[in-house]
């Protein structure tokens, strides 16, 4: 393919997979036994391995990637992942990445997408303080009291990220499922390593009203009159130390 070649945008009617997934389950994936050991010049073109601009942007569980887009525009200068566990939804991502870097040469280059559990593997990919924003939009409501141990935000899971995000960094989450919103919004409040967004905090933001709309299941509720639910919360330094 010359470098001129325009690549089709994939069709999502050929990448539908089920909307839920055991993330608890033995999945095979492929994953970096520690952050110093990830190629990351396989997925971004422009990427330096020899210096200081690391990816700094994560998107869990990031559907069909409409967020990574976005950020695309929101931070240029950033590097952004999306981390996706089923098969076919990462592959419609992927191929979206290449048909957008192929329409829009440079524009597309600081975002990418990896299929891989949050759950488990984040630490073998990010070391401390890498992170500085987060998003959890729209996860699975897990609604079963059985199936509470799959969420993704727990507060186990909660010590993983407030260890990836730097201090002040920033953790987003949306939802149209009250009570879902209810359980991460007060597991981040009990948190001691986090707080959250003052007013004028979020209306400085320059990515928090696009949480909104920016992603498939935000468009679909938009579609469907639902309500959402959205909040952030920063890092901050540990209260028990010094």
């Amino acid at each position: 393919m010359s470098a001129n070649t325009v690549v089709d945008p994939p069709k999502k009617r050929f990448y539908r997979q089920r909307a839920h997934t055991n993330p608890i389950a033995d999945h095979c994936f492929d994953y970096p036994v520690k952050p110093d050991e990830m190629d990351w010049t396989k997925l971004y073109p422009d990427y330096d391995s020899n210096g200081d601009k690391k990816v700094e942007l994560l998107d869990v569980g990031c559907g069909y990637g409409g967020l990574l887009v976005t950020l695309a525009s929101v931070f240029p200068d950033k590097l952004s992942l999306g981390m996706e566990i089923r098969v076919k939804v990462c592959d419609y991502v992927q191929d979206r990445i290449k048909s957008l870097r192929s329409e829009f040469p440079d524009e597309y280059n600081r975002i990418a997408c990896i299929r891989s559990n949050a759950m488990k593997y984040l630490p073998n990919y990010f070391s401390k303080g890498q992170l500085s924003k987060i998003f959890f939009l729209f996860p699975d409501p897990h609604f079963k009291k059985t199936k509470h141990k799959w969420r993704i935000i727990s507060k186990s899971l909660l010590a993983d990220y407030a260890f990836l995000l730097r201090v002040g960094g920033i953790a987003y989450f949306a939802t149209d499922v009250e009570q879902l919103y209810t359980w991460m919004d007060n597991h981040f409040k009990e948190h001691p390593l986090f707080t959250q967004l003052t007013a004028d905090e979020i209306s400085s933001d320059p990515i928090f009203a696009k949480l909104f709309d920016c992603s498939e299941e935000g468009k679909k509720v938009t579609r469907a009159g639902g309500k959402k639910f959205v909040a952030a919360f920063k890092r901050i330094e540990d209260p028990f130390l010094g």
